[in-house]
């Protein structure tokens, strides 16, 4: 019998936004349940390179918001390790600050990371995943995708569109094998705090402490929970759950997509 943790045994994975945070530790879990990992940022850093080597992965840099970079990027997966199995969409892009200000540039960077880069992504891999007969998609959404959050209006909407788009290629892909599921963290332990407590102008550990006196179970999330249960979606034994967005957030969300 085969070591029941290693889930992925023989798979190929990529995650992206994987040099910190959540896709660290996403990229950590799938390499422990036996995947080959490609870890993706947007420029091939020294981080980036450690989580390459601490998972036995390689690094894949590319920015997931241009089309033509995430194309070479899946081309040359395929050449050096294959077509990809498994997808967790987890690069992201966030800014706050009051709606009506909000720069238009800046606003299609978000919305165009966030959400037109899972668009390129699942476009690109989709061969590849049709070849084998098999897939695991999945995407990282936000709890603020679920609620809104003040001065957070693109960033939510990005996270809210990724929802539907889950919901959508859930049903459109399943017929094929290919499972497409959503994991909606609430406020997690990541570098990402920062820019919410730059837009407090709190220290990060006050805004910790603010974020946890909401939070039901009291105290924000962390990476590897998250991580759990994206290896959860990505188990090929588990072929009914489809188009569905997994809350984590400690209880402050329940039931609402």
């Amino acid at each position: 019998m085969g070591n029941p943790t290693r889930t992925l045994a023989g798979a190929t994975a990529l995650v992206t936004g994987a040099a910190q945070g959540i896709g660290q530790a996403v990229a950590v879990r799938l390499a422990e349940a036996g995947a080959r990992v490609a870890v993706n940022d947007r420029v091939r850093t020294p981080a980036l390179d450690a989580v390459a080597a601490a998972t036995g992965g390689v690094p894949a840099p590319a920015d997931i918001a241009d089309r033509e970079q995430v194309r070479a990027l899946v081309d040359g997966l395929h050449r050096e390790i294959g077509d990809i199995d498994v997808l967790v969409c987890n690069a992201a892009y966030m800014t706050m600050g009051g709606f009506t200000g909000h720069d238009e540039d800046d606003w299609w960077q978000v919305v165009d990371t966030n959400l037109s880069g899972t668009f390129h992504l699942v476009q690109a891999v989709l061969p590849g995943m049709r070849r084998r007969g098999r897939g695991r998609i999945v995407v990282l959404a936000s709890e603020w995708g679920v609620t809104g959050w003040p001065e957070a209006g693109a960033y939510a909407a990005s996270k809210a569109g990724l929802i539907s788009l889950v919901k959508s290629l859930g049903r459109e892909l399943a017929p094929e094998g290919i499972v497409v599921n959503a994991v909606a963290p609430g406020v997690v332990n990541t570098p990402q705090l920062q820019v919410d407590a730059r837009a407090a102008r709190l220290p990060l550990d006050a805004m910790r402490r603010r974020y946890a006196d909401g939070i039901p179970l009291g105290r924000i999330g962390r990476p590897e929970e998250i991580a759990a249960a994206v290896a959860l979606l990505a188990d090929f034994r588990i072929g009914s759950f489809v188009g569905q967005t997994i809350q984590i957030n400690g209880g402050t969300t329940r039931c609402r997509v």
